[in-house]
């Protein structure tokens, strides 16, 4: 599978068919006597603790305020369990956003300015409205127009993704000044999305626009009336920072476990879980895994396509020859489902199924046994075929033994991502597993 499938993972083309294939096997699969052993919830009331500490810092943008203090207190739980913290800063960007916003005549909509960002200036750039498709295809001449550009549903996380990079460069191509993209998803509103953390992706300025505030601008793209982007406020690099805990007892290999903190807006379902469980496995390891070195790593810069779990990689982490099990944490480990009724989003008391449990292939069975009756996580995928987000960056450093989450719930990267996602129930349903596939692991390795 190439690098860009790993990393993009969801396209159903490749996907759907080897997904099939796994739920076959699945059921036929018969449970191992080790993994019938009653996985006795953790306590659900440090699940809440933690989650809701986590989701209190607010907005978690690699290096701002809330990152910073989120890392901080992590380290300092960590810290008081004896583990010796190494702290390691780099370079993120960042944008403070005053005025961001689409006007065409009387319709006047706030856009998320898309990082890099690109600004406008206080006079903005102005230009016909143009509906782009989600192949590139303009209505009209997109000479010194404002592409808006129409993504077809989804559940969308990267401005690296074709199907949404390919639009945009093909209208800058085209002529267009600016490009407003429309991200058509299950929320309704703006969905975030990762970039390249070096530079801007693209010619021109590019901003977000909420799907249900996109309909008057169809409009006046249909009538060919004029817009205005206007995009301005302060950015520039700042320093953020990775940590890693280390528990060292002169062992010959060490145990890994990591989990990115920063996202475009609180987190909570796409960052919670994952920040719990390693907390949690933090503290059961402390005194339950005695035989390896503990390392467990923390990450800022994800919302810049992984920044600051390569440098981490390239810096602070145990090499592949010194690892026993590297367990990465990643995205929707148990955030919330929803249903819909006539428009209206429902809580369910269930997880969101789209999230992925990837292993070592020598691990499968034994996941799909440990997490069944897990929705998602029960039907692992093996690291030879599937993997995305900073597990990715695991595999290809060469670590011989893994295992990761990775996925993309509802109000993934939506600004509406609060405590209504997190049922901390299902978070330490997920984490016992984690905790006995971990004890597996080291028993193979």
């Amino acid at each position: 599978m190439t690098d860009t499938t790993r990393r993009h993972f969801i396209s159903g083309a490749t996907l759907l068919p080897f997904a099939a294939a796994t739920a076959a096997q699945a059921a036929t699969q018969s449970v191992t006597p080790a993994a019938t052993a009653d996985l006795a919830p953790l306590d659900i009331a440090e699940a809440q603790a933690d989650l809701r500490k986590y989701i209190g810092f607010g907005i978690k943008q690699a290096g701002g305020e809330g990152d910073n203090a989120c890392g901080d207190w992590m380290a300092s739980e960590l810290e008081k369990l004896g583990y010796v913290i190494e702290k390691q800063t780099m370079s993120a960007p960042y944008f403070t956003p005053e005025r961001c916003e689409l006007v065409s005549g009387h319709t006047r909509a706030t856009v998320w300015p898309q990082p890099i960002v690109m600004p406008t200036g206080a006079q903005g750039v102005s230009g016909r409205l143009v509906r782009v498709d989600a192949a590139g295809h303009a209505d009209a001449s997109l000479e010194g127009a404002i592409a808006l550009v129409d993504l077809p549903f989804g559940r969308w996380s990267s401005m690296l993704w074709k199907a949404v990079r390919t639009p945009i460069e093909t209208a800058f191509k085209g002529g267009a000044a600016a490009c407003i993209v429309v991200t058509n998803g299950p929320s309704g509103k703006v969905i975030a999305l990762n970039t390249n953390g070096q530079k801007p992706m693209h010619k021109g300025p590019v901003a977000l626009l909420a799907p249900e505030d996109a309909a008057p601008f169809f409009k006046a793209a249909l009538e060919g009336l004029v817009a205005t982007l206007t995009m301005t406020g302060e950015g520039g690099r700042r320093p953020a920072f990775n940590f890693i805990a280390r528990m060292n007892r002169s062992k010959s290999r060490w145990l890994v476990v990591s989990t990115p903190r920063s996202g475009w807006f609180t987190c909570a379902g796409e960052r919670g879980p994952g920040i719990a469980a390693w907390l949690s496995l933090a503290r059961w390891a402390r005194s339950n895994i005695t035989g390896y070195n503990l390392a467990f790593i923390c990450n800022s810069g994800h919302e810049y396509e992984y920044l600051g779990a390569e440098e981490a990689l390239h810096a602070i982490a145990p090499k592949p020859a010194e690892t026993a099990f590297w367990l990465h944490l990643g995205a929707n480990i148990a955030a919330r489902d929803w249903h819909d009724i006539l428009g209206k989003p429902m809580p369910l008391p269930g997880a969101d199924s789209q999230r992925f449990l990837v292993t070592s292939p020598s691990l499968i069975d034994t996941a799909r046994a440990l997490f069944k009756g897990q929705v998602g996580l029960e039907a692992p995928y093996s690291s030879e075929q599937l993997s995305a987000g900073e597990l990715t960056n695991v595999i290809k450093a060469g670590y011989p033994l893994v295992a990761g989450v990775f996925g993309i719930h509802r109000y993934h990267h939506v600004s509406e991502d609060d405590e209504r996602c997190v049922p901390a129930d299902k978070v330490t349903e997920a984490t016992t597993a984690f905790r006995h596939l971990l004890e597996h692991a080291l028993l193979i390795s």
